[in-house]
């Protein structure tokens, strides 16, 4: 039983490693379980400056509007992440649907 102490530590390590890259990426955590070691983490999506797009879509004379309406779509979803570590010691991420 104590061989297998410092592998936990280890993988605990890891797993703590892996949950600060992503809040210093800009997630929050949501919940943390350490014992099963597994987290979940989102993000917020990003306010679109429309007036500054709005401009652009002018000067371009309407093509800014394919990459105006991927923003709009794309920046206001909301992202959660499942950071977890498997039986075997190895760290995964998984994206989680967001109603």
């Amino acid at each position: 039983m104590k061989s297998n102490q410092p592998a936990r530590e280890e993988s605990l390590r890891v797993f703590s490693n892996l949950i600060s890259k992503k809040i210093h990426n800009g997630f929050i955590l949501e919940e943390r379980n350490d014992e099963f070691q597994f987290a979940v983490l989102y993000k917020g999506g990003k306010a679109v400056n429309h007036s500054f797009n709005f401009i652009i879509f002018c000067f371009t004379l309407g093509l800014w509007s394919v990459a105006w309406i991927y923003l709009t779509i794309e920046a206001s979803k909301q992202k959660k992440i499942l950071v977890a570590i498997d039986e075997d010691g190895i760290p995964f991420t998984e994206r989680c649907l967001v109603a």
